[in-house]
C-alpha cells in the first residue's frame, strides 16, 4: 500500500517541504533510506543524513532549518518521533489479520471466546477462562484455569498466563513471557526452606506491554498490580504484591524486588535493581544498572549503586578517576609532613 506526502501531512497535520505527491510503501532509518522508504530524523546527531538519503519523505520537528539543499520532501511536525509512531500503527493495522480457531487448539468447553478471535495451533486455554472480542493467540500459549483476558490482546507464541490472573484490554504480550508464577516466598526452619503458598493473582490493567521472557509474579495474598498504560522491556522481573503505577517504562533486567510499590510515570534503565518493601514516588529516574535500598521520593533521578542523585553521582565518578593521582599527591604529602616533623 503506498501513501503518498499530501496523505500523510494530512494524518499527522505536517506541513510539506518539496513534492506534495512523493510516494512511500516501507520504512528505513535515515542514514539507510532507499526511494520509496519514510524516514524520520528527530536527533539532531542524524542531521548529516538528510541531506545525502535516499528516501522518498522525511519527518523532521519543525525547528528544523536545512543549511544546504535537499532532494527529498520533508514533512514538518512538532514531534518528529511521535507523528512516525503513528504512522507505524496505522501502517501495521493495514496488515490482513489471521482469524479463526485452529482444531489442534485445546480450549476448555467451560471456556467463553469472544468475537473475531484468533487462535493458533496447540494453544492450551483451561477451565472457565474468559477470551474478549479481537484478541490474537498465537502457537503454544498456556491460559490457565479461571484466567481472564480482555478485548484487542495479542498473546505472542509460548506465553504462559497461570490460573485465574487478569489481563485487561489492548494489551501485548511477547514471546516467553510468564504472568503469574510463584512468587518467591519461603520460610526458614530447622530442616530447610518450606514453601510458602502463593495464593494471589496478578492483574495487568489495560494497554500494558510486557517484554520476551519477562516474569510478573503471582501475589502471596491479593494481588501483583501493573496499572494501565506500563511498558515492560524483555527479561524484566516484577516481584509479588509489587505495584508498578500507570505509564512506568523499565529497560531489559531491571528487577523489581517484592512488596514495592512503583509510582506513575518512572523510568527505569537497563538492570537497575529496588530493593523490596519500598516505595518509588512519581515520575522517578533510575538509572541503569543502579540499585537502590529504600524508598525514593517523587521526581528524583538517581545513577550508581547504592544510589545516589545524579549531580552528585557524576561529581562523585569524576573524583574517581583521578583516585591514582590524588593517592601519590597524599603519599607525598605525607612524606613532607614526616620530614618538617624530624627536622624540629
Amino acid at each position: 500500500m503506498k501513501f503518498t506526502a499530501k496523505q500523510i501531512a494530512a494524518f499527522i497535520q505536517g506541513e510539506i517541504v518539496g513534492n506534495e505527491n512523493a510516494e512511500v510503501y516501507t520504512f528505513a532509518k535515515i542514514e539507510e533510506g532507499t526511494p520509496g522508504a519514510l524516514s524520520f530524523m528527530a536527533n539532531p546527531k542524524y542531521a548529516e543524513y538528510i541531506y545525502t538519503t535516499q528516501s522518498s519523505i522525511v519527518l523532521v520537528n519543525k525547528d528544523f532549518e536545512a543549511q544546504k539543499e535537499i532532494s527529498t520532501t520533508l514533512i514538518k511536525v512538532d514531534n518528529a518521533y511521535e507523528s512516525l509512531a503513528k504512522l507505524m500503527m496505522l501502517y501495521e493495522s493495514s496488515k490482513p489479520k489471521k482469524q479463526g480457531i485452529s482444531s489442534l487448539a485445546s480450549i476448555s468447553q467451560s471456556a467463553k471466546i469472544g468475537e473475531n478471535v484468533y487462535i493458533a495451533p496447540f494453544v492450551v486455554i483451561g477451565d472457565n477462562c474468559e477470551i474478549g472480542d479481537n484478541c490474537m493467540i498465537h502457537d503454544s500459549v498456556s491460559i490457565g484455569d479461571g484466567a481472564k483476558i480482555g478485548d484487542n490482546c495479542i498473546l505472542y507464541a509460548h506465553v504462559t498466563i497461570y490460573h485465574d490472573c487478569r489481563i485487561g484490554n489492548n494489551c501485548i504480550l511477547h514471546s516467553g513471557s510468564v504472568i503469574g508464577a510463584d512468587g518467591f516466598g519461603f520460610a526458614p526452619t530447622a530442616q530447610g526452606y518450606e514453601k510458602i503458598p502463593q495464593t494471589g493473582i496478578v492483574v495487568l490493567e489495560d494497554n500494558v506491554e510486557i517484554g520476551a521472557n519477562t516474569c510478573v509474579d503471582r501475589a502471596t495474598m491479593g494481588s501483583t498490580i501493573v496499572h494501565a498504560g506500563v511498558k515492560l522491556d524483555n527479561l524484566i522481573q516484577i516481584a509479588h504484591n509489587d505495584e508498578i503505577g500507570s505509564h512506568t517504562v523499565m529497560a531489559a533486567q531491571v528487577g523489581i524486588a517484592g512488596s514495592t510499590k512503583i509510582g506513575e510515570w518512572c523510568m527505569f534503565g537497563g538492570q537497575a535493581g529496588i530493593s523490596g518493601h519500598s516505595t518509588i514516588g512519581n515520575r522517578t529516574t533510575v538509572g541503569p544498572q543502579c540499585g537502590t535500598i529504600g524508598s525514593l521520593k517523587e521526581g528524583e533521578t538517581v545513577l550508581g549503586s547504592p544510589a545516589m542523585d545524579a549531580k552528585e553521582y557524576i561529581r562523585a565518578a569524576a573524583y574517581l578517576k583521578r583516585l591514582p593521582e590524588m593517592s601519590k599527591t597524599i603519599k607525598q604529602l605525607k612524606k613532607e609532613i614526616e620530614e618538617l616533623k624530624s627536622n624540629k
